[in-house]
Protein backbone atom coordinates (compact mmCIF):
# COMPACT_ATOMS: atom_id res chain seq x y z
CA UNK A 1 0.00 0.00 0.00
CA UNK A 2 1.27 3.46 -0.96
CA UNK A 3 -0.06 5.55 1.91
CA UNK A 4 -0.77 9.24 1.24
CA UNK A 5 -3.30 9.73 4.05
CA UNK A 6 -1.07 12.12 5.99
CA UNK A 7 2.52 12.85 6.97
CA UNK A 8 1.49 11.76 10.47
CA UNK A 9 1.69 8.08 9.45
CA UNK A 10 5.49 8.16 9.21
CA UNK A 11 7.41 5.60 11.27
CA UNK A 12 10.63 6.19 13.21
CA UNK A 13 13.77 5.39 11.23
CA UNK A 14 16.25 2.86 12.66
CA UNK A 15 18.60 5.68 13.69
CA UNK A 16 15.75 7.49 15.43
CA UNK A 17 14.80 4.30 17.26
CA UNK A 18 18.39 3.96 18.50
CA UNK A 19 18.36 7.53 19.77
CA UNK A 20 15.12 6.86 21.61
CA UNK A 21 16.37 3.59 23.11
CA UNK A 22 19.52 5.27 24.40
CA UNK A 23 17.86 8.46 25.66
CA UNK A 24 18.70 9.73 29.12
CA UNK A 25 15.47 10.32 31.02
CA UNK A 26 14.11 11.93 34.16
CA UNK A 27 10.71 13.21 35.28
CA UNK A 28 9.46 15.97 33.01
CA UNK A 29 6.75 17.17 35.40
CA UNK A 30 9.49 17.85 37.93
CA UNK A 31 11.50 19.48 35.15
CA UNK A 32 14.47 17.15 35.30
CA UNK A 33 14.30 15.06 32.14
CA UNK A 34 17.57 16.02 30.41
CA UNK A 35 16.48 14.96 26.92
CA UNK A 36 13.26 16.96 27.13
CA UNK A 37 15.23 19.97 28.36
CA UNK A 38 17.66 19.62 25.46
CA UNK A 39 14.79 19.46 22.97
CA UNK A 40 13.12 22.52 24.48
CA UNK A 41 16.37 24.52 24.35
CA UNK A 42 16.93 23.56 20.72
CA UNK A 43 13.39 24.48 19.67
CA UNK A 44 13.68 27.86 21.40
CA UNK A 45 17.02 28.46 19.67
CA UNK A 46 15.70 27.59 16.20
CA UNK A 47 12.62 29.79 16.66
CA UNK A 48 14.48 32.66 18.31
CA UNK A 49 12.32 32.48 21.42
CA UNK A 50 13.22 32.63 25.10
CA UNK A 51 11.85 29.20 25.98
CA UNK A 52 9.81 26.22 24.77
CA UNK A 53 7.65 23.49 26.35
CA UNK A 54 7.33 19.94 25.02
CA UNK A 55 3.74 18.82 24.46
CA UNK A 56 2.17 15.44 23.58
CA UNK A 57 0.39 16.82 20.50
CA UNK A 58 -0.06 19.82 18.25
CA UNK A 59 -3.68 20.15 19.33
CA UNK A 60 -2.59 20.47 22.94
CA UNK A 61 0.12 22.95 22.00
CA UNK A 62 -2.36 25.18 20.16
CA UNK A 63 -5.04 24.92 22.83
CA UNK A 64 -2.60 25.63 25.65
CA UNK A 65 -1.46 28.69 23.72
CA UNK A 66 -5.03 29.94 23.26
CA UNK A 67 -5.85 29.36 26.94
CA UNK A 68 -2.64 31.05 28.07
CA UNK A 69 -3.29 34.16 25.99
CA UNK A 70 -6.94 34.52 27.03
CA UNK A 71 -9.57 34.27 29.74
CA UNK A 72 -13.05 32.72 29.37
CA UNK A 73 -15.36 35.10 27.55
CA UNK A 74 -12.61 36.55 25.37
CA UNK A 75 -12.52 36.32 21.59
CA UNK A 76 -9.85 35.15 19.18
CA UNK A 77 -9.63 35.96 15.47
CA UNK A 78 -8.80 32.99 13.27
CA UNK A 79 -9.15 31.91 9.65
CA UNK A 80 -12.36 29.96 8.97
CA UNK A 81 -10.64 26.69 8.02
CA UNK A 82 -7.69 26.85 10.42
CA UNK A 83 -6.77 23.64 12.23
CA UNK A 84 -7.26 25.09 15.73
CA UNK A 85 -10.87 25.92 14.83
CA UNK A 86 -11.73 23.21 12.31
CA UNK A 87 -10.01 20.06 13.58
CA UNK A 88 -9.45 20.43 17.33
CA UNK A 89 -12.86 19.22 18.56
CA UNK A 90 -14.13 22.59 19.76
CA UNK A 91 -11.12 23.11 21.99
CA UNK A 92 -11.26 26.93 22.04
CA UNK A 93 -14.81 26.81 23.43
CA UNK A 94 -14.41 23.79 25.70
CA UNK A 95 -10.93 24.44 27.11
CA UNK A 96 -10.45 28.21 26.92
CA UNK A 97 -14.07 29.39 26.89
CA UNK A 98 -13.40 31.77 24.02
CA UNK A 99 -15.38 32.77 20.96
CA UNK A 100 -13.83 32.38 17.50
CA UNK A 101 -14.29 35.30 15.11
CA UNK A 102 -13.74 33.73 11.69
CA UNK A 103 -12.05 35.35 8.70
CA UNK A 104 -12.57 33.70 5.27
CA UNK A 105 -9.12 33.38 3.74
CA UNK A 106 -7.80 32.54 0.30
CA UNK A 107 -6.31 29.06 0.70
CA UNK A 108 -6.13 29.84 4.41
CA UNK A 109 -4.45 33.22 4.04
CA UNK A 110 -6.09 36.55 4.90
CA UNK A 111 -5.06 40.21 4.70
CA UNK A 112 -4.39 42.92 7.24
CA UNK A 113 -7.45 44.74 5.91
CA UNK A 114 -9.62 41.69 6.62
CA UNK A 115 -8.19 41.52 10.11
CA UNK A 116 -8.90 45.19 10.76
CA UNK A 117 -12.46 44.75 9.48
CA UNK A 118 -12.92 42.02 12.10
CA UNK A 119 -12.00 44.29 15.02
CA UNK A 120 -14.92 45.00 17.32
CA UNK A 121 -15.64 48.42 18.81
CA UNK A 122 -14.76 48.81 22.47
CA UNK A 123 -18.22 48.24 23.88
CA UNK A 124 -19.55 46.31 26.86
CA UNK A 125 -21.83 44.31 24.55
CA UNK A 126 -18.92 42.61 22.77
CA UNK A 127 -16.34 40.08 23.93
CA UNK A 128 -12.82 41.48 24.30
CA UNK A 129 -10.59 40.38 21.44
CA UNK A 130 -7.21 39.14 22.66
CA UNK A 131 -5.51 36.99 20.05
CA UNK A 132 -4.95 36.50 16.31
CA UNK A 133 -4.07 32.99 15.09
CA UNK A 134 -2.31 32.07 11.84
CA UNK A 135 -1.60 28.59 10.47
CA UNK A 136 1.54 28.21 8.33
CA UNK A 137 1.64 26.07 6.26
CA UNK A 138 -2.12 25.88 6.04
CA UNK A 139 -3.51 22.35 6.01
CA UNK A 140 -6.90 22.88 4.34
CA UNK A 141 -5.29 25.47 2.10
CA UNK A 142 -3.37 22.62 0.50
CA UNK A 143 -0.09 23.18 2.29
CA UNK A 144 -0.12 26.86 1.31
CA UNK A 145 2.70 29.05 2.62
CA UNK A 146 1.93 32.43 4.16
CA UNK A 147 4.11 35.09 2.47
CA UNK A 148 6.37 36.65 5.09
CA UNK A 149 5.38 40.16 4.00
CA UNK A 150 1.71 39.29 4.54
CA UNK A 151 2.47 37.98 8.02
CA UNK A 152 4.32 41.20 8.82
CA UNK A 153 1.33 43.29 7.71
CA UNK A 154 -1.14 41.23 9.75
CA UNK A 155 1.15 41.29 12.80
CA UNK A 156 1.53 45.07 12.57
CA UNK A 157 -2.26 45.50 12.47
CA UNK A 158 -2.63 43.16 15.44
CA UNK A 159 0.01 44.98 17.49
CA UNK A 160 -1.59 48.35 16.75
CA UNK A 161 -4.84 46.96 18.16
CA UNK A 162 -3.08 45.54 21.23
CA UNK A 163 -3.59 41.90 20.22
CA UNK A 164 -1.24 38.97 20.67
CA UNK A 165 -0.24 36.72 17.77
CA UNK A 166 -0.08 32.91 17.81
CA UNK A 167 1.41 30.79 15.02
CA UNK A 168 0.18 27.27 14.47
CA UNK A 169 3.41 26.19 12.84
CA UNK A 170 2.77 22.47 12.81
CA UNK A 171 4.33 22.45 9.34
CA UNK A 172 6.46 25.58 9.74
CA UNK A 173 9.43 23.39 8.86
CA UNK A 174 7.86 22.86 5.42
CA UNK A 175 7.31 26.59 4.93
CA UNK A 176 10.94 27.28 5.80
CA UNK A 177 12.31 24.63 3.46
CA UNK A 178 10.00 25.73 0.62
CA UNK A 179 10.98 29.40 0.86
CA UNK A 180 14.50 29.27 2.28
CA UNK A 181 13.38 31.64 5.04
CA UNK A 182 14.62 30.56 8.50
CA UNK A 183 11.94 29.55 10.98
CA UNK A 184 12.94 32.34 13.34
CA UNK A 185 12.14 34.94 10.68
CA UNK A 186 8.57 33.72 10.64
CA UNK A 187 8.46 33.26 14.42
CA UNK A 188 9.61 36.77 15.30
CA UNK A 189 6.21 38.17 14.34
CA UNK A 190 4.43 36.02 16.94
CA UNK A 191 4.13 35.98 20.72
CA UNK A 192 3.81 32.21 20.68
CA UNK A 193 4.64 29.49 18.17
CA UNK A 194 3.55 25.85 18.05
CA UNK A 195 5.63 23.38 16.02
CA UNK A 196 5.12 19.66 15.42
CA UNK A 197 7.63 16.80 15.25
CA UNK A 198 5.29 13.94 14.29
CA UNK A 199 4.35 15.10 10.78
CA UNK A 200 6.98 15.66 8.10
CA UNK A 201 9.86 15.30 10.52
CA UNK A 202 8.78 11.74 11.22
CA UNK A 203 9.00 11.55 15.01
CA UNK A 204 6.38 9.34 16.67
CA UNK A 205 5.04 11.82 19.21
CA UNK A 206 5.03 15.46 20.13
CA UNK A 207 4.94 19.17 19.50
CA UNK A 208 6.36 22.19 21.28
CA UNK A 209 5.09 25.61 22.26
CA UNK A 210 7.60 28.47 22.25
CA UNK A 211 7.43 31.98 23.66
CA UNK A 212 8.69 33.98 26.61
CA UNK A 213 9.59 32.25 29.86
CA UNK A 214 6.80 34.09 31.68
CA UNK A 215 4.22 33.06 29.07
CA UNK A 216 5.28 29.42 29.27
CA UNK A 217 5.33 29.43 33.07
CA UNK A 218 1.58 30.07 32.81
CA UNK A 219 1.34 27.67 29.87
CA UNK A 220 2.82 24.77 31.86
CA UNK A 221 -0.04 25.08 34.28
CA UNK A 222 -2.55 24.58 31.46
CA UNK A 223 -0.52 21.73 29.98
CA UNK A 224 -0.86 19.97 33.33
CA UNK A 225 -4.56 20.90 33.58
CA UNK A 226 -5.26 19.47 30.13
CA UNK A 227 -3.52 16.20 31.02
CA UNK A 228 -0.25 16.87 29.22
CA UNK A 229 2.17 16.37 32.09
CA UNK A 230 4.62 13.62 31.14
CA UNK A 231 7.12 11.66 33.20
CA UNK A 232 10.05 9.88 31.47
CA UNK A 233 9.24 11.72 28.26
CA UNK A 234 12.88 11.79 27.15
CA UNK A 235 12.30 8.53 25.29
CA UNK A 236 9.94 10.22 22.85
CA UNK A 237 11.66 13.60 23.06
CA UNK A 238 14.81 11.90 21.77
CA UNK A 239 12.93 10.95 18.61
CA UNK A 240 11.78 14.54 18.18
CA UNK A 241 15.29 15.88 18.78
CA UNK A 242 16.74 13.44 16.25
CA UNK A 243 14.10 14.45 13.71
CA UNK A 244 14.80 18.11 14.30
CA UNK A 245 18.50 17.68 13.57
CA UNK A 246 18.32 15.14 10.73
CA UNK A 247 14.98 15.41 8.90
CA UNK A 248 14.32 19.10 8.31
CA UNK A 249 16.33 19.59 5.12
CA UNK A 250 15.00 16.37 3.57
CA UNK A 251 11.49 17.88 3.53
CA UNK A 252 12.53 19.22 0.12
CA UNK A 253 12.26 15.63 -1.15
CA UNK A 254 8.63 15.48 0.00
CA UNK A 255 7.90 18.76 -1.79
CA UNK A 256 9.50 17.50 -5.00
CA UNK A 257 7.54 14.24 -4.76
CA UNK A 258 4.30 16.16 -4.22
CA UNK A 259 4.92 18.25 -7.33
CA UNK A 260 5.76 15.14 -9.35
CA UNK A 261 2.58 13.43 -8.19
CA UNK A 262 0.48 16.52 -8.92
CA UNK A 263 1.95 16.95 -12.40
CA UNK A 264 1.46 13.26 -13.10
CA UNK A 265 -2.24 13.14 -12.25
CA UNK A 266 -3.32 16.66 -13.23
CA UNK A 267 -4.25 15.74 -16.77
CA UNK A 268 -6.07 12.50 -15.97
CA UNK A 269 -9.80 12.05 -16.72
CA UNK A 270 -12.01 13.17 -13.87
CA UNK A 271 -9.30 15.11 -12.01
CA UNK A 272 -9.19 18.89 -11.68
CA UNK A 273 -5.85 20.02 -10.31
CA UNK A 274 -3.52 22.96 -10.89
CA UNK A 275 0.01 21.76 -10.00
CA UNK A 276 1.02 25.36 -9.35
CA UNK A 277 -1.06 25.27 -6.16
CA UNK A 278 1.20 22.55 -4.70
CA UNK A 279 3.69 24.57 -2.66
CA UNK A 280 4.81 21.98 -0.11
CA UNK A 281 3.78 18.36 0.57
CA UNK A 282 -0.05 18.52 0.44
CA UNK A 283 -2.08 18.00 -2.73
CA UNK A 284 -5.82 18.64 -2.89
CA UNK A 285 -7.66 17.81 -6.12
CA UNK A 286 -11.29 17.69 -7.24
CA UNK A 287 -12.74 14.52 -8.75
CA UNK A 288 -15.74 14.18 -11.08
CA UNK A 289 -18.26 12.75 -11.46
CA UNK A 290 -17.89 10.08 -8.76
CA UNK A 291 -18.05 11.19 -5.10
CA UNK A 292 -14.59 11.52 -3.59
CA UNK A 293 -15.14 8.80 -0.95
CA UNK A 294 -15.98 6.32 -3.73
CA UNK A 295 -12.89 7.31 -5.69
CA UNK A 296 -10.74 6.88 -2.58
CA UNK A 297 -12.23 3.43 -1.95
CA UNK A 298 -11.34 2.35 -5.50
CA UNK A 299 -7.84 3.78 -5.17
CA UNK A 300 -7.30 1.92 -1.90
CA UNK A 301 -8.36 -1.36 -3.50
CA UNK A 302 -5.76 -0.71 -6.20
CA UNK A 303 -3.00 0.03 -3.67
CA UNK A 304 -3.06 3.82 -3.20
CA UNK A 305 -4.46 5.23 0.05
CA UNK A 306 -5.74 8.81 -0.08
CA UNK A 307 -8.45 10.53 1.95
CA UNK A 308 -11.61 12.28 0.81
CA UNK A 309 -11.64 15.78 2.25
CA UNK A 310 -15.31 16.14 1.34
CA UNK A 311 -17.65 14.83 -1.39
CA UNK A 312 -15.69 16.48 -4.18
CA UNK A 313 -12.07 16.72 -3.08
CA UNK A 314 -9.28 14.27 -2.32
CA UNK A 315 -6.18 14.99 -0.26
CA UNK A 316 -2.80 13.32 -0.69
CA UNK A 317 0.25 14.06 1.47
CA UNK A 318 3.83 13.07 0.69
CA UNK A 319 6.27 12.12 3.46
CA UNK A 320 9.50 10.29 4.23
CA UNK A 321 7.88 6.84 3.96
CA UNK A 322 7.02 7.37 0.27
CA UNK A 323 9.89 7.36 -2.22
CA UNK A 324 10.24 8.56 -5.82
CA UNK A 325 9.55 5.11 -7.30
CA UNK A 326 6.33 4.84 -5.31
CA UNK A 327 5.26 8.25 -6.59
CA UNK A 328 5.59 7.01 -10.17
CA UNK A 329 3.77 3.80 -9.28
CA UNK A 330 0.97 5.81 -7.67
CA UNK A 331 0.61 7.98 -10.79
CA UNK A 332 0.13 4.85 -12.89
CA UNK A 333 -2.43 3.40 -10.45
CA UNK A 334 -4.43 6.64 -10.28
CA UNK A 335 -4.41 6.73 -14.06
CA UNK A 336 -5.85 3.21 -14.30
CA UNK A 337 -8.52 3.86 -11.66
CA UNK A 338 -9.66 7.17 -13.14
CA UNK A 339 -9.74 5.74 -16.68
CA UNK A 340 -11.56 2.55 -15.65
Amino acid sequence: MIDFRSDTITRPTPAMRRAMAEAEVGDDVFGDDPTVLALERRVAEILGKEAAVYMPSGTMSNQVAIRTHTEPGDEIIIEATAHSYFYETGGPAALAGVMCHLIPGQRGIFTAAQLQAAFRPHNMHFPPTKLVCIENTHNRGGGSVWPLARIAEVAAAAREAGLAMHLDGARLWNASVATGIPEREYARHFNSVSVCFSKGLGAPIGSALAGTAAFLDRGRRFRKMFGGGMRQAGIVAAGALYALEHHRERLAEDHANARRLAEGIAGLPGIALDPATVETNIIIFRVTPAPAPSVCARLKEAGVWMLARDDENVRAVTHLDVNRAQIDEAIAIVGRVMSG
